[in-house]
């Protein structure tokens, strides 16, 4: 599946036949027939509209041939929230989530899919806003983990979060400032969260945790980056987990 579609008859045709644009990028001030259509249509599926200059979108064109609009489509399908819970259902386990707080680089977003994989959480979970979505360097940085990962996007984080401790499900953030991941308690169906290296996670979503956990550093820096704390945080878990299996 194509990455980017440029042209008004070409991205207008893309939502109508279903394709999952993550965003859409229409030239700011342009309020002719077509466009509003694809606005319109963007709409109906949620989609993020960012009203641009001509300098971004001649930026952001491969073709140079845009008038006035461009879509980003996702190279991946998403699942949904149920999807990835029904998944843990099957397996008779208690669901373990990593949530991503603005993650935007999407190099990050496919090792944590990767290692999401191979310490056996259950999917991941990404907002609309301020994040990557599933590109094809994400698919490819997963090294194949997308195929089997399920991914889902969500409009509202803390909504969602709020909506899964209803379902006996608790959050923990990785936080400088939070308590030692070694002196917690992670196990039970549990959601890791997962902000940005620059800003780690926001306010809100940090105040919808029911912990924070830091990973101990003892070097000159202070900062993991964040596909590498999602990978420490996610093996404490499983280490935890194998620890109370065992007992």
């Amino acid at each position: 599946m194509s990455e980017q579609i440029e042209g008004r008859n070409a991205v207008l045709e893309a939502f109508r036949s279903g394709k999952c644009v993550d965003k859409l990028f229409i030239l700011d001030g342009c309020q002719d027939g077509p466009v509003r259509t694809i606005a319109r249509e963007a709409r109906k599926k949620d989609t993020i509209i960012n009203y641009v200059s001509k300098e971004r979108l001649d930026q952001l064109s491969e073709t140079h041939a845009h008038q006035g609009v461009i879509a980003q489509v996702a190279a991946y399908e998403y699942s949904t929230v149920e999807d990835i819970l029904a998944k843990a259902e099957e397996k008779g386990e208690p669901p373990f989530l990593i949530l991503l707080d603005n993650v935007e680089d999407p190099h990050n977003l496919g090792a944590i899919i990767r290692t999401a994989n191979l310490a056996g959480a259950h999917g991941v979970i990404i907002p609309k806003r301020r994040a990557v979505g599933l590109t094809s360097t994400v698919a490819k940085t997963s090294a194949g983990a997308i195929n089997y990962t399920p991914v889902a996007k969500v409009t509202n984080l803390v909504r969602t979060m709020e909506e899964l401790k209803q379902k006996g499900i608790w959050f923990v953030c990785a936080d400088m400032g939070g308590e030692s991941m070694y002196r917690m308690n992670l196990t039970g169906p549990i959601g890791l969260v997962i902000g940005n290296e620059g800003e780690g996670v926001s306010r809100l979503v940090r105040e919808a945790c029911d912990f924070t956990a830091s990973i101990p550093m003892k070097g000159d820096i202070d900062s993991l980056n964040a596909s590498v704390a999602a990978g420490v945080l996610a093996y404490e878990i499983v280490r935890q987990r194998l620890v109370a299996e065992s007992k």
